[in-house]
């Protein structure tokens, strides 16, 4: 069975990077810095115009919690409806409970507002009590797909717990496995795990200094930088050649088994 890969990008560049890097898929938000929040149209528009591979839209109003008020939920319909007005294939959401469980009401609504785009529940999903019980509501929503890192704050330190959870997902959603995932540990993560979709942000911060409005450069303190995140393709596709290994690998071993 292939094995997809998803880079998380936030901007056109990194986009095209990704793609031709040999991504699957992109996630596309902006606000990296605070876990990713809805992209803008016109950076929506503009990936899809750039990248010809399958683009998964962030659908996430505000940074903070994931516990959302009707009025939120609402404008989460929007931004769901810009997604789909872009022509993005898939949007990524996820909401919660008071208690840390699926807000299996609001994503249901969410999820179906989507169709028929796909959906992946995000890492929320991480922060639930019970990722067992969290499973089995975000199936009952009817999300394509979970991003987790198992609870851990890297994949490759839970994948046992993914392993579980691909075994208790028996093919209803897929699990695919995000966090702190790069070419050094995606081979474990993938061989322990048997997951069969791999999520990275697979790029690195550059410090650039601000300009004022006339293009002029601002002092060089600190405060005058901000962090420029970027997608190699050389990363990217270091790593879809490491995937290619694995499914090849996969292949040949079941084809060894039906001999």
């Amino acid at each position: 069975m292939p094995i997809s890969l998803e880079i998380c990008v936030d901007s056109i560049e990194s986009a095209v990077a990704a793609a031709a890097g040999g991504a699957d898929r992109l996630e596309l938000c902006r606000a990296l810095r605070v876990g990713g929040l809805t992209p803008s149209e016109d950076l929506i528009c503009g990936v899809r115009a750039a990248a010809d591979i399958d683009i998964f839209v962030m659908i996430r109003p505000r940074s903070g919690n994931f516990v959302y008020s009707a009025d939120e939920v609402a404008a989460m319909m929007q931004e769901i409806e810009m997604a789909q007005r872009c022509g993005a294939s898939g949007v990524v959401l996820g909401a919660l409970t008071t208690g840390d469980d699926v807000d299996v009401e609001a994503t249901t609504a969410l999820v179906a507002h989507a169709r028929p785009l796909q959906v992946t529940f995000h890492r929320a999903f991480d922060l639930c009590g019970d990722l067992e019980r969290a499973l089995n509501d975000v199936i009952t929503t009817g999300a394509d797909r979970i991003l987790t890192s198992a609870g851990a704050k890297e994949a490759v330190q839970a994948t046992e717990r993914l392993a579980r959870l691909v075994d208790l997902s028996q093919g209803r959603t897929r699990i695919m496995a995000g966090g702190g995932v790069r070419s050094q540990n995606v081979r474990d993560l993938v061989t322990e795990s048997r997951v069969r979709d791999v999520h990275s942000t697979l790029g690195f911060s550059e410090w650039c200094k601000n300009l004022d409005w006339n293009g002029a450069a601002e002092d060089h303190h600190e405060s005058a930088s901000l962090p420029r995140y970027i997608v190699s393709e050389s990363d990217v596709r270091a790593m879809r050649a490491i995937l290619s290994e694995l499914e090849e690998a996969t292949s040949a071993g079941g084809a060894s088994r039906r001999r």
